[in-house]
């Protein structure tokens, strides 16, 4: 090999060094708990409102279920997970209440909002101004395909949860939540297509039972 072919490799070599040394710093010095739930902060903070695709699975007591649809988010206190997938099922919080009914049951379940232990609830902190931090204890982080996966439990709800999940991207988008409960029971959620700040109007978050369908204050449904 001439002198000239070797310099070049030898060029060549070193540039392929210099662009892989990032790449193993970065591997080497992944971001910790507290600045990737940061990110979340800043993500959620930011916004007014959210619409994204879900899909919800469930693994326990011997049976499986998925279910699919369309989450809303408004600030300050409202959500709503409309269902495509059973037909008609409604989940909703209007600041005040929380809301369950699905097309053809007997009764609406309804609850304070205060007193809300759902498996959806744990994204109630992003109604507000968020701090993840103060919302789940035993934080930890960890590399994940796509980001990182931030563990932890659910303030207020350590009896029933034993962990929750976060899928995050860099950015600290939430785009998927594991929760494990005390049980051995699993549910996933799933979201796609985020919408940040979409147009929702208010009615969404209104919810009217059906003529002839009685109210019924009680517990959520498992």
């Amino acid at each position: 090999m001439t002198r000239h072919k070797l310099k070049m490799s030898g060029g060549l070599v070193l540039a392929a060094v210099l662009f892989c040394i990032p790449n193993l710093i970065a591997q080497q010095n992944p971001p910790q708990e507290h600045e990737i739930a940061q990110r979340v902060d800043r993500h959620y903070d930011q916004l007014q409102s959210l619409k994204a695709g879900f899909s919800e699975s469930y693994a326990g007591l011997g049976m499986t279920k998925t279910e699919s649809g369309t989450l809303y988010l408004r600030k300050p206190g409202r959500m709503m997970w409309r269902y495509s997938s059973p037909q008609g099922k409604i989940f909703l919080l209007d600041g005040k209440f929380a809301w369950f009914y699905t097309v053809g049951d007997a009764q609406v379940q309804r609850i304070p909002a205060s007193e809300l232990d759902d498996l959806r609830s744990p994204l109630r902190f992003l109604l507000g101004r968020t701090q993840l931090e103060k919302e789940l204890t035993g934080l930890t982080a960890a590399a994940a395909p796509n980001g990182f996966t931030l563990t932890g439990v659910p303030k207020g709800q350590e009896k029933r949860v034993t962990r929750l999940a976060l899928t995050v991207t860099p950015d600290g988008t939430i785009t998927g939540i594991e929760v494990g409960e005390a049980d051995g029971a699993i549910t996933q959620f799933t979201f796609t297509n985020e919408q940040p700040n979409a147009e929702i109007p208010a009615e969404t978050f209104r919810f009217t039972p059906p003529t002839g369908v009685p109210v019924v204050d009680t517990l959520p449904p498992v």
